[in-house]
């Protein structure tokens, strides 16, 4: 060992300030400590390894690595130091060195239960279970322990469900057939000691269909005995696939004896109940079948009548059997009583809970569109408030409230002209400020308003009147009034989550930008709900906000990965079976979680296109991205979609609502956009390779020489760039055949329409098509190549008049309605200058390699005797100067596009501030600071964004003009 002959204690005390340095993040001092401990003890392992865990928190990343490299070549064995060897190869993602320094510490202790325990998981976090089962048999060898036995179990389930024969049905069955002789080995014996392993024989069952043996399991003694908290979900889900309908009709009886509320356990009850009619009659039974529904409907009623307090569950189960009854076509009015009936009767005792419309909701559909409306009416009248009166307490306005949202979800205001419409929202703002100033005072700053939903209500009636006119005055007074709805209840997430979303429609990303940060989005729902803003940063027009926003979710993402993993050790080392899958399950969505793949590909570009150093710097920071063009990383058939959709509470109606279609269209188009920008962006890292090669740092060059890239490498990187643009344009072929639709737009709560179409209407084919021939032709010297970099000219033309009409456009716009076509003008010219960004940093990269070529080749082959007829390449001097001409042709139009964006004017409201402030009908002293605010927001971040791009098209001329 490294303290070989050093007392424990004192080595400890020797290295506690470098422990204490690395624990404050004192990393400097650190690296002082372990160095200045070096000095006087060099042979110690953990110092060493500390000094390289000291360096990588500096980011000196080479010294570290060597410095782990030489500590691990020793094959240490002490705890310290392989604990610190493994917290490094943590941090750096290496966990495969993990594996390799505990397989060398076993060798050298083979009966340590400690270091075999660590081998294990170090096994578990590369999900080796083959690996996995021969270290923990090997561990019970050593330590006879319940644990290490049920750990060669469970790595052989993972082995036939989740490793790589799980695909293969025998093998499946093999793997989980010796897994279950292995716990009944156990059982046999005795040995059997836990709920968890209890749990485990179970769920072997179940994945091997043995529903029989593991209910015989789950309701014998043995199991009583050691699980007795089984979940009860056990019982139904095992009652249900054996087709025990009757006695998971009694269970479930029993159960809503005690707990009465338990919606779940109806919509489950009723179920049986139903399964009960189509057994067949057998003797002495035929009575049972007959009245089955009715004993349902007595016992729902006994339930209703006997509590003392009321509760919403049998009441929903009273409308569900209604409503399934109806579905089979039997008398539900006869037993039940009337639909409509039901309904108000709910309604009169729970609308005063905010709940009680997506109650209603649920049994909406299976009524008529004239039953709904007329439905919508009675429970109107039933509030109590009439379009004359105001109501007289809080619980009379929810239920006015709730009687609304149903009224939109019957469809009721689809049909009304605009003028009812107008008046409707006038109503609802009287309504919302009545009820905020007479119910709403004193609030504490975590609650929500109590009258908030009759704004968002009400945005939602202006949207509809916004996309009948297509005019955005309506939707920017709907903005301004949940603006005032937030200064009141300022923890209204709704109300950010619709602010956030007009302010992307209007193309103002310093609103949506304040929305997003105002949500304060942490943690999961950084994957969950970064969609409402992430998503819809790609060309926005500001790529240093967009990468900051990128920034914090990538970090969520990093950082949960490594957490993610220790989760699923710790379900190893605490013997939580029950969890292990869902944990499992966990990170593969998080892994694959399409915003972050998105979020990553779309910084990447967003580090491309803004790049402003000399030429060598920014070629750095390309390798550091390591971007791989003949490897597609992303595996695209496990992509997730993790997006919280209700998120966004809506009450449009429900009959022109597909929510399910909606999710799918979009998340299709979003895939599509992904692979679009991926292959984009991998074609566009063939360009650069072809004449600024990767160092090669593969692990079969142990020596870390870096020499010039040998010419089978450049061959290889060339047929990459050609299968790459054959890729490119196949995929535009493909895409313009599955003629997607835009989604959507007739609500206000509908996804924004995805880049695909705006990725289809702008020249990115044609222009990187044209420029992957260009690069070819440029590294062969090819004799079409004054031809080509024609074409690419006249498609800079071609990209620089796009941004340049569109900005004119944009501005004659401001004349009718600056803001209802702003968001897909700002796209367009962000785009324009995405392309020309791109080619940008590309003729520098390639100016630079001819220069130096040219120079150096200059008296090559001078006396090469080639036959007249053979075409002869364009020298390199001749290269380096088509491409100077190219920077000159470029730098021109980078000036016309800055020209351009200087006269680009700020979004123009379709109406004065005075006009707005007589409709608004607020508070006067809020209006005019409100609006004000507002539209100063607006200006604001037309100003950001002028002022970002004209920085990024100076800095790209700059990179041109050398």
């Amino acid at each position: 060992m490294a303290h070989q002959g050093m007392d424990t204690a004192l080595f400890e005390r020797r290295l506690r300030p470098i422990y204490d340095n690395l624990e404050v993040g004192n990393n400097r001092k650190a690296l002082q400590e372990s160095e200045k401990l070096l000095r006087k003890h060099p042979s110690m392992l953990c110092a060493r390894a500390l000094k390289g865990l000291a360096l990588l928190r500096l980011g000196r990343y080479e010294e570290s690595h060597g410095c782990l490299q030489a500590v691990a070549e020793d094959k240490p064995t002490d705890d310290s130091t392989l604990q610190v060897l493994s917290f490094c190869y943590r941090e750096m993602e290496q966990l495969n060195k993990i594996v390799e320094l505990y397989q060398h510490a076993v060798k050298k202790n083979p009966g340590n239960e400690e270091l075999l325990a660590h081998l294990f998981i170090s096994y578990v976090r590369v999900e080796d279970y083959k690996a996995q089962q021969a270290v923990a048999l090997q561990l019970y060898k050593a330590q006879p322990k319940n644990a290490y036995y049920f750990w060669s179990v469970i790595s052989v389930v993972f082995q036939g469900i989740r490793g790589p024969e799980s695909a293969v049905p025998e093998k499946r069955k093999i793997y989980l057939g010796l897994a279950q002789r292995m716990v009944e080995k156990h059982i046999r014996e005795g040995k059997l000691e836990s709920e968890q392993e209890a749990f485990l024989y179970l769920h072997i069952l179940k994945l091997q269909k043995k529903f029989q043996e593991a209910w015989e399991f789950l309701t014998g003694e043995l199991c009583a005995k050691l699980y007795p908290g089984a979940p009860v979900s056990m019982k139904f889900e095992l009652l249900k696939v054996l087709g025990n309908w009757r006695e998971l009709n009694e269970l479930l009886q029993q159960l809503l004896d005690a707990d009465r509320d338990r919606w779940d356990y109806y919509k489950e009850y009723i179920q049986s109940c139903f399964e009960i009619l189509k057994l067949p009659i057998t003797e002495g039974a035929t009575e049972e079948k007959k009245f089955s529904l009715s004993a349902c409907q007595e016992f729902l009623q006994g339930i209703i009548d006997s509590s003392e307090r009321k509760k919403r569950g049998p009441y929903l189960a009273r409308l569900e059997l209604h409503q399934r009854m109806r579905a089979h076509q039997l008398p539900a009015d006869q037993l039940i009583g009337d639909f409509d009936e039901l309904v108000v009767e709910y309604f009169s005792l729970f609308a005063d809970k905010s709940c009680c419309t997506h109650d209603i909701a649920l049994f909406l559909p299976s009524v008529s569109m004239k039953q709904r409306q007329a439905l919508a009416n009675k429970l109107l009248l039933e509030s109590g408030v009439s379009s004359t009166s105001l109501p007289m307490n809080k619980e009379q306005m929810q239920k006015h409230i709730c009687a609304l949202q149903i009224s939109r979800m019957c469809g009721a205001h689809i049909d009304l002209p605009i003028d009812h419409l107008l008046a409707f929202y006038t109503a609802l703002k009287l309504h919302y400020e009545h009820g905020r100033s007479t119910f709403g005072n004193k609030l504490l700053s975590t609650e929500m308003g109590p009258s908030d939903p009759y704004a968002l209500l009400a945005a939602n009636v202006m949207y509809d009147i916004s996309l009948r006119e297509n005019k955005s005055d309506y939707l920017f007074e709907a903005l301004c009034l949940l603006q005032y709805v937030l200064r009141n209840s300022t923890s209204n997430f709704h109300v950010k989550l619709l602010s956030l979303k007009i302010y992307h429609m209007f193309g103002c990303l310093l609103g949506a930008q304040e929305m997003y940060e105002y949500l304060d989005i942490k943690q999961i729902q950084l994957d969950s709900m970064g969609y409402v803003h992430c998503q819809l940063l790609p060309l926005c027009g500001r790529f240093s906000g967009a990468r900051n926003s990128y920034d914090t979710t990538m970090k969520f993402f990093t950082n949960s990965y490594k957490e993610r993993l220790e989760y699923i050790a710790l379900t190893y080392r605490f013997c939580t079976f029950s969890k292990m899958e869902e944990f499992l399950n966990f990170k593969e969505r998080l892994t694959n979680s399409l915003q972050y793949v998105t979020c990553s590909l779309e910084a990447q570009i967003c580090d491309l296109v803004s790049c402003y150093a000399n030429v060598h710097q920014n070629l750095s920071t390309y390798t550091v991205m390591s971007i791989e063009p003949a490897e597609d990383r992303i595996a695209w058939h496990e992509l997730s979609d993790n997006r919280d959709l209700d998120a966004i509470i809506r009450w449009d109606p429900l009959h022109q609502v597909d929510a399910d279609a909606e999710r799918k269209d979009s998340f299709d188009q979003e895939i599509e956009v992904l692979q679009l920008r991926s292959l984009m962006l991998r074609l566009y890292a063939t360009f650069i390779d072809l004449y600024h090669p990767p160092p090669i740092t593969k692990p079969s060059l142990s020596d870390g020489s870096k020499e010039e890239t040998p010419a089978p490498a450049v061959e290889s990187a060339t047929s990459t760039l050609e299968l790459l643009r054959d890729s490119w344009t196949g995929l535009y072929q493909r895409l313009r055949l599955m003629n997607y639709k835009p989604l959507p737009q007739q609500f206000l709560v509908n996804l924004l329409p995805t880049r695909l179409h705006l990725l289809l209407e702008l020249p990115y084919e044609r222009f990187f098509d044209d420029l992957a021939q260009l690069v070819l032709d440029l590294h062969s010297g090819a004799a079409s190549l004054a031809a080509h970099c024609k074409k690419v000219g006249d498609n800079v033309i071609a990209v620089m008049e796009l941004c340049v009409r569109t900005i004119e456009e944009s501005n004659e716009w401001n004349n009718k309605d600056g803001l209802w076509r702003r968001r897909y003008q700002q796209q367009k010219v962000a785009a324009s200058l995405e392309m020309l960004s791109l080619y940008a940093f590309l003729l520098s990269v390639l100016n630079d390699k001819l220069q130096v070529s040219s120079k150096t080749k200059v008296k090559k082959k001078q006396g090469d005797n080639k036959t007249q007829d053979t075409p002869q390449p364009v020298s390199e001097k001749e290269r380096s100067q088509m491409v100077q001409e190219l920077m000159r042709q470029l730098k021109h139009k980078l000036e016309a596009c800055d020209a351009a964006i200087r006269t680009w004017k700020a979004p123009v409201l379709p109406r004065d501030l005075s006009s707005f402030m007589a409709d608004m009908s607020l508070k006067p002293e809020v209006e005019a600071t409100l609006i004000g605010d507002v539209s100063a927001t607006f200006k604001d971040s037309h100003e950001l964004m002028v002022t970002e791009l004209r920085n990024l098209l100076k800095d790209k001329i700059r990179m041109v003009a050398k």
